[in-house]
């Protein structure tokens, strides 16, 4: 915002969900009446009255949080743009990224868009290096040291002594993902969600981060009375103690959904890393998303395996962007940048993909996967998600309903099955998956079909309670 006003002066409206409903009102109307010129939005902005619209810039557009996936309307903001542009004469469509998405980097070979490449960096400076730290060969002699290996604390040391900033990357927030009973081995779990609750230790409480639900600190086992709990895996707020440890004299930050909940809060951490009254700033996805800071000169990534072993078949193409994005925020001003990356396979395709910093390498060896498996962007993809809080109802119904489907999409269904989360909020989950051919007769056909059997399955008393979510393109 600070940069567009300096660039092209007034006119500028910011439009997203932390405004209050009088403000919103306020930048809609100027949008109508055409006294905003120019607006900087997050998705939601899609929805302004604009009177001549002439250009919409996606930038990142690779990123997930275009896609809306609770409530409806479920839709994919990037690709609203390029469809909402087809409603103005004239209007023209930019997606910017350095990690493009699987599908837009595919229509852009296929000439479909038109691809304009950037080879170098502004300035003409290098692309940071990325060295690969082999955790397998440490002994660890307490957990911290698992947590900053001895080569990535030399490097930290190294760029605090000559007065540059460090940003470390770990894809969790909170203290430990999860506790575990050292004698029997139970994990605390969420009362309404089948998934294990985070401590976070600022606050002194477990939560969880499905429905936010809070619990206090769990001293006693509940399956066999033993008081002896040990953290399993680490998150930001564990970093930041390990940071005090290891460097107290260091002014350290951290960025995650827990520190930035206030409007200004993002932007105040921002300015105070940009001014460098924090030296060493400690984030989640919130430090990947297109930071210019040119005091940086080191990026480490604490937990790479974490980032590539989602059950999820996008995870390379996802561990690829967060790991290439978060490198790219190292050496952007003053000299050659540094990426450390801790893992225990430094062999892995993907992480040898993004030291090389070849994007085209994995572009063309996910292509060949997701061709063969027939998921996007070879397919489209519609996930429906049945919801109930009674375990055989949502199981039954989801069956039924897939074999209603079967008969006209027998070779497109894959399903159903539980989810990895198969209980939020006390209700039971059940996923369909349903793999379409990109034809739009038979997209709109698939999607009578889904509407027509919600309420063929809602007629039956045992089933008029199960949600039924259609979701297209939402995996």
């Amino acid at each position: 915002m600070r940069r567009l006003q300096k660039h092209f002066g007034g006119h500028i409206g910011v439009y997203h969900s932390k405004f209050s409903q009088n403000e919103r009102i306020e930048i809609w109307n100027k949008v109508k009446d055409g006294e905003l010129k120019i607006v900087l939005g997050a998705r939601s902005a899609m929805f302004l009255p604009f009177e001549s619209l002439g250009f919409i810039i996606c930038d990142e557009e690779h990123d997930t949080s275009y896609k809306q996936m609770e409530p409806a309307p479920r839709y994919h903001a990037r690709d609203a743009a390029i469809y909402m542009s087809s409603l103005f004469d004239g209007c023209k469509v930019l997606l910017g990224s350095a990690t493009p998405s699987l599908e837009s980097y595919h229509n852009a070979k296929k000439e479909k868009y038109g691809l304009v490449k950037l080879t170098q960096r502004y300035g003409d400076i290098e692309m940071p290096s990325l060295e690969m730290i082999d955790t397998r060969k440490f002994r660890f002699k307490t957990e911290n040291e698992t947590i900053l290996t001895q080569p990535l604390r030399d490097a930290i040391q190294q760029s605090l002594d000559n007065k540059k900033q460090v940003i470390l990357f770990q894809n969790r927030r909170g203290y430990t993902p999860y506790q575990r009973c050292n004698v029997c081995g139970w994990v605390p779990q969420c009362k309404y969600c089948d998934v294990s609750l985070t401590f976070h230790k600022f606050r002194n409480q477990l939560a969880c981060h499905y429905c936010g639900t809070t619990y206090p600190p769990m001293h006693t086992c509940a399956a066999c009375g033993s008081h002896d709990f040990v953290h399993r895996q680490f998150g930001t707020e564990r970093i930041e103690e390990a940071l005090q440890e290891f460097f107290p004299e260091a002014k350290t930050g951290r960025m995650d959904m827990d520190t930035v909940r206030g409007k200004n809060a993002h932007d105040q951490l921002i300015q105070t890393f940009e001014q460098q009254k924090i030296e060493i700033l400690v984030g989640t996805q919130m430090v990947v998303k297109g930071l210019d800071f040119e005091h940086v000169d080191l990026v480490g990534i604490l937990d790479a395996d974490g980032i590539l072993s989602f059950a999820d078949f996008r995870v390379n193409e996802r561990a690829y962007q967060l790991m290439e994005q978060v490198s790219g925020r190292a050496g952007r001003k003053h000299g050659r940048g540094k990426v450390l990356v801790q893992t225990a396979q430094p062999t892995h395709p993907v992480l040898m993909q993004v030291q090389q910093h070849d994007y085209d390498a994995l572009y063309n060896e996910e292509k060949i996967r997701r061709e063969q498996f027939f998921y996007p962007p070879f397919s489209r993809i519609i996930k429906l998600t049945f919801r109930n809080k009674i375990k055989d109802v949502v199981h039954d119904a989801a069956k039924i309903f897939a074999n209603a489907l079967s008969n006209r999409y027998v070779n497109n269904i894959t399903g159903p099955a539980e989810p990895v989360v198969n209980r939020v909020r006390n209700n039971y989950l059940m996923e369909l998956l349903l793999k379409l051919p990109r034809s739009g007769s038979i997209l709109a056909q698939c999607k009578k079909d889904i509407l027509d059997q919600i309420a063929i399955l809602h007629q039956e008393k045992r089933y008029k309670s199960v949600v039924v979510i259609p979701d297209v393109d939402g995996v």
